[in-house]
């Protein structure tokens, strides 16, 4: 794993100083981008955003698993994931 990451406050403040934008019309725009992505995931929309990520509601079918403490069968339902795949630039920067 990383031994370094980066919080909201340092990738806002890392943004603001490449652009010359202030911190909060930065924070701004991060709070309008994961508001649409949210928005449009729940929808069922795929957001991409070519080469960088896209993200994507999933679907999950009904299951029987068992309750680890006393072994039981139970019956989990069918819901909704997120599948988040990076493009081939954020590969390329991970290498």
């Amino acid at each position: 794993m990383a031994d370094k990451s980066l919080n909201r406050t340092e990738l806002v403040a890392a943004i603001a100083a490449d652009t010359n934008l202030s911190q909060s019309a930065v924070n701004g725009v991060l709070d309008a981008l994961f508001n649409t992505l949210s928005k449009s995931v729940s929808e069922g929309t795929k957001v991409s955003v070519p080469g960088w990520i896209s993200v994507e509601r999933t679907e999950r079918a009904a299951r029987t698993g068992r309750n680890p403490q006393t072994g039981a069968e139970i019956q989990i339902p069918a819901g909704f994931g997120v599948k988040i795949s990076a493009g081939s630039k954020l590969k390329a920067a991970a290498k």
